[in-house]
């Protein structure tokens, strides 16, 4: 007669559960028995599902939870802001302040600009003679980053941003981020300077990063918000100008 799955070589029995779904291997494959449920919650299942599918980088990662957690934050990684740059007019970006003639979206490289360093990005938002701001709120439940996880493995949060202005004229950038609890109360802040461009600039796109960790228990919102202004006061666009923003969960 057949061989049972019990008498299955544990290192075949891995090779077999490998190839599972993972959301299925932890919801159900977990309730099947005992020698499963060990599997899964052990490293090597999810060492080799990570070898399978080329992620790399969590080698350090001595213990199995890390391995599992490292898995399901590799495949989820994605920018969890929308529309970063422009392409859907001002969509999905709240809390609009419209100073001046207020936001603007142009096609790069824009009169008095470079062209950006990704051939991906075709637009950017752009500001007017007083202070423009705009904001989104990232809820991290919705996005599949689960309470344990992010009160337990406290995963990374990296916040990025692209700003530039424009050759013939002065222009301020402001970048603030907050991790916020269910109340929306504020548990971790990043505030970048208020960045002063000179009029006679070069124009190129800078790029501003700041990565969030061990910031404790009881994230459940990710508040990104940035803006600027001409420092002329021309009537018009002639104040900062920022695209390919991004928020992204990371091993």
């Amino acid at each position: 007669k057949a061989p049972r799955m019990e008498s299955l070589p544990e290192a075949v029995l891995i090779r077999i559960l490998a190839s599972i779904p993972a959301v299925d291997l932890v919801l159900a494959c977990r309730l099947v028995c005992c020698q499963w449920k060990n599997l899964i919650d052990g490293a090597a299942l999810w060492i080799l599902k990570c070898q399978q599918e080329g992620l790399t980088g969590a080698e350090s990662e001595e213990n199995a939870e890390n391995w599992q957690n490292f898995y399901f934050l590799s495949k989820k990684k994605k920018n969890l802001l929308k529309n970063p740059c422009g392409e859907e007019d001002l969509q999905h970006w709240g809390e609009v302040e419209n100073g001046g003639d207020g936001w603007k979206i142009e096609d790069l490289p824009g009169d008095f600009g470079k062209e950006f360093p990704s051939e991906e990005v075709h637009k950017y938002f752009v500001t007017s003679y007083e202070w423009c701001r705009k904001a989104q709120l990232i809820d991290l439940r919705a996005e599949g980053y689960w309470e344990e996880l992010m009160d337990t493995t406290q995963p990374k949060i990296v916040v990025r941003d692209w700003y530039a202005g424009r050759s013939d004229a002065g222009c301020l950038y402001e970048l603030c981020v907050k991790l916020l609890s269910e109340n929306e109360d504020v548990l971790a802040e990043y505030k970048s300077d208020t960045i002063d461009i000179p009029q006679d600039n070069d124009a190129n796109w800078a790029e501003i990063s700041h990565t969030f960790s061990n910031y404790g228990p009881g994230v459940r919102f990710v508040r990104f918000e940035h803006g600027g202004q001409d420092t002329l006061f021309w009537k018009g666009w002639y104040g900062v100008r920022v695209t390919n923003s991004s928020v992204t969960v990371e091993p």
